[in-house]
């Protein structure tokens, strides 16, 4: 996209813009590439609590000063963790983006980890854990999860266990950041009514003071892949599935996202016609694609009662296995439609413009435009897409994750030799 501007400072930090006629707003934000994969297992969920800390104070703010900053203007901030990065980002009006990204900057570098604070936001992190293990069809994904990369930080909650996130302490949080948070490890993006060269000279007032310094070695993912299976008296039996993907950076990238979409991406997907449509055994089933730098994951999720829950299981996996046989290039074209309208759709949007770039410049250390997109989704035939899925199955370690009334749902391995069959 030939109006994003990238400037990239002495010391590794990295600041890209779009600005988009004709609106009046913008988004702007910060994002570290550290998340919850970088922990070791004594950090467990440290990433997290450090983004909701950020939050409670600086010298120059109190927790209700940072908010009041933002909403005093209009605006709105939010930050999120996720396995692969942290992000601190805000919504304003045009004449407010220099005191956002002020806000930002200043709850990213200078948190001050006050003590009362920190026992105050532990407890709330404690309340997002319990509310967690009570929503089945969130905590499931926790544990498909740590099915597919078991032992490893890929595999690990980004929330934390509670016994780790009831003994975290001002070092502790001080020394992630010491580790994590360095210029070279941030990017700061922006888009929609932003000039590039007026945010150019804002970050090099917060953020060009910062030495340079190495980044902490990331630990590879190892996909194993396992079962677990949690008997509780449930309403509903939750199933969710997973097989190793390709990651960011394989070329299998595109065809993967379009046969996850042709699978179980919308009401018309193979999944949701042969399960719901046609045999009526769930409310909804769908499947998506997760991607990092090095693996991949494409998840299958259906909520179910006990006694169906065999023939789901197995009905999915005959899906599976057909797609690699027979999908047709109608499906495919719909499933290429899905992902550039969903393209274009999120670039009409200051937030999602500013993610994408950051997300972009972390994976390639660029942002390919839309057409370039466009162009490598278009060139995938139905016979690439056959050919993925079938890679997929050839390799097919599943993980797999059962809670509720899932007594009698089938193994993982027995769902594996119904694949290979």
């Amino acid at each position: 996209m030939s109006d994003i501007q990238i400037t990239t400072f002495p010391n590794g930090l990295r600041v890209a813009s779009r600005h988009m006629p004709g609106l009046h707003s913008a988004s702007v934000g910060v994002w570290v590439n550290a998340g919850g994969r970088d922990e070791c297992p004594e950090q467990n969920g440290i990433a997290h609590f450090l983004e909701h800390m950020a939050f409670k104070g600086t010298p120059r703010r109190s927790a209700l000063q940072i908010a009041e900053a933002i909403e005093d203007v209009g605006g709105y901030i939010n930050a999120y963790t996720s396995r692969d990065v942290t992000a601190y980002y805000a919504r304003v009006l045009s004449g407010d983006v220099a005191l956002a990204l002020d806000v930002i900057g200043d709850i990213v570098l200078n948190p001050l980890f006050d003590q009362r604070e920190i026992e105050v936001e532990r407890g709330v992190i404690l309340q997002e854990i319990g509310q967690s293990l009570d929503t089945p069809d969130d905590v499931i994904f926790d544990w498909l999860q740590e099915a597919a990369y078991p032992d490893q930080p890929m595999g690990r909650t980004i929330l934390g266990p509670a016994e780790r996130v009831s003994a975290f302490s001002r070092d502790d949080l001080s020394g992630f950041v010491a580790q994590h948070y360095g210029p070279g490890q941030m990017i700061v993006a922006a888009a929609g009514a932003v000039d590039h060269d007026a945010l150019v000279r804002q970050a090099e007032q917060i953020f060009g003071h910062l030495p340079a310094r190495a980044g902490v070695a990331r630990q590879g993912a190892v996909w194993q892949g396992a079962e677990t299976r949690r008997i509780k008296r449930l309403e509903q039996a939750h199933f969710a599935l997973a097989f190793e993907g390709p990651g960011y950076l394989d070329p299998d990238f595109y065809a993967a996202q379009i046969w996850t979409a042709a699978l179980g991406g919308g009401m018309s997907s193979r999944l949701f016609q042969k399960i719901r449509e046609e045999r009526g055994l769930c409310y909804s089933i769908f499947a998506q694609s997760g991607f990092h730098d090095d693996t991949g994951m494409v998840t299958i999720y259906a909520g179910t009662s006990g006694d169906q829950l065999a023939d789901l299981a197995h009905l999915t996996i005959d899906e599976i296995r057909r797609s690699a046989d027979d999908l047709a290039e109608p499906e495919v074209a719909r499933a290429k439609a899905q992902l550039r309208a969903g393209l274009l759709m999120g670039l009409e949007s200051p937030s999602g413009q500013a993610e994408r770039m950051a997300r972009a410049l972390a994976i390639w250390g660029r942002v390919p435009d839309a057409a370039e997109v466009a162009d490598r989704i278009e060139a995938v035939s139905a016979a690439d897409v056959r050919d993925h899925a079938q890679r997929i199955i050839a390799r097919a370690r599943p993980a797999l994750a059962l809670y509720g009334p899932v007594k009698a749902a089938p193994a993982r391995e027995d769902l594996a030799r119904r694949l290979a069959a």
